[in-house]
């Protein structure tokens, strides 16, 4: 995508070492991808949208950036791009609970255990509304942890979704899956020219 800067941020409990397939086949599409650089995903903190604000920042990219957050990482992804819509040129979900109950998924209990919170009162909003950039949601019928209806969203939740046919974990670390997103970007990107 001729240098396009592409922010991946991780899912709970895992790191920028677990997005490497993902971001692999997003670079090999000629995005100029970047991790996280914050380690392990323990959960929402105050200063989330803080911490990624600087990690932008410190891109220093003259262009707004298309952040891809996989899991837990799309609720920083969209919140990040409510107080920052600027420097976001769109914001790509992989498996992530942003509609519905946030109990409408399999590591509820083990998210409140290790954060230190309840899912129905983060740190950082979690608002189901659109964010005010183009946002396309990657879901998929057979994820095992996150039901698809709250990883798909409705349709004033995102401007497009996709469906693909793999489980959770695969939208970050499997090629093939993580080739079926890159194409979802592009197309959705193209679509947005």
């Amino acid at each position: 995508m001729h240098g396009q800067p592409v922010l991946v941020i991780p899912g709970f409990l895992c790191s920028d070492q677990t997005t490497f397939s993902l971001r692999r086949e997003l670079a090999r599409a000629g995005f100029r991808v970047h991790g996280w650089k914050q380690g392990w995903n323990f959960g929402a903190k105050p200063d989330t949208i803080e911490i990624l604000a600087a990690r932008v920042d410190g891109l220093g990219h003259d262009r707004p950036i298309v952040i891809v957050g996989w899991s837990l990482g799309g609720l920083y992804a969209r919140e990040y791009a409510r107080y920052y819509a600027a420097n976001v040129r769109a914001v790509i979900t992989l498996g992530t609970p942003f509609s519905g109950h946030p109990k409408q998924n399999n590591v509820w209990r083990l998210y409140e255990w290790v954060a230190n919170h309840k899912v129905d009162d983060p740190p950082i909003p979690r608002i189901t509304d659109k964010p005010p950039v183009p946002h396309l949601a990657i879901w998929s019928r057979r994820d095992g942890l996150i039901a698809p209806r709250a990883a798909r969203g409705l349709d004033h939740e995102r401007d497009a979704q996709a469906e693909l046919d793999c489980h959770h974990m695969a939208f970050a670390i499997s090629p093939r899956a993580a080739r079926d997103v890159v194409r979802e970007v592009e197309q959705f990107l193209e679509s947005r020219e």
